[in-house]
């Protein structure tokens, strides 16, 4: 009678087990899937901010601070539509002479057909509508001010719903490395428009 008992119980223990094995394997590498497709999402849209930040400092000669004048920029801005031909005098065909056909609106030919609203520009996917920070100024590079942006989120914001052990792990980890801890472009103490995923 004990014997079919304990052959049951035994089974029982065994498929928990086992369950909680799977569990232990799955569940990182469902978390790094996750984290990475949203990371993903996030670096897009940080890379449409640097884009933005481009076109700004090309026009206005400085970076800005503050999403609410990039992207009244991205609204109103216009960029040179410019035509490269070689130069008919040089023979080596190194040279080249630039020719201004026209603008065109920034918003129409960039941001026109992103899956975010315009005005959305700041807020970090997957976040509840947390806010991206963004920074500008300068700084001293060999005795020449360089005009500098970053615009950065930290893990928390985009890995919001996520397991809450493996996002503080992640962090740690990234800590540990002297990595910023969740994603940025651009930088407050380099002349870099790099992302830290680059």
């Amino acid at each position: 009678m004990k014997s079919p008992i304990l052959k049951v119980v035994l089974s029982l223990v065994i498929l928990v087990l086992a369950y909680l094995i799977f569990n232990s394997i799955v569940t990182p590498v469902k978390f790094k899937n996750d984290l990475g497709s949203r990371g993903s999402v996030v670096i897009d849209k940080l890379k449409d901010i640097r884009t933005a930040e481009q076109l700004f400092k090309q026009i206005n000669r400085h970076y800005t601070g503050d999403f609410d004048s990039l992207v009244q920029f991205i609204r109103t801005g216009k960029i040179p539509v410019v035509k490269m031909i070689p130069d008919p005098k040089d023979t080596t065909f190194t040279r080249t002479i630039s020719d201004t056909l026209g603008y065109v609106s920034i918003y129409d030919s960039i941001y026109s057909k992103k899956a975010y609203k315009l005005e959305e520009l700041n807020v970090v996917p997957y976040s509840d509508g947390e806010k991206f920070e963004l920074l500008a100024g300068q700084i001293d590079k060999g005795g020449v001010k360089v005009a500098v942006f970053e615009a950065s989120t930290p893990i928390e914001f985009y890995s919001k719903g996520l397991n809450k052990q493996l996002v503080i792990n992640q962090k740690k980890e990234m800590e540990n490395k002297n990595k910023f801890p969740g994603l940025k472009v651009g930088s407050m103490i380099d002349a870099s428009t790099d992302g830290n995923w680059e």
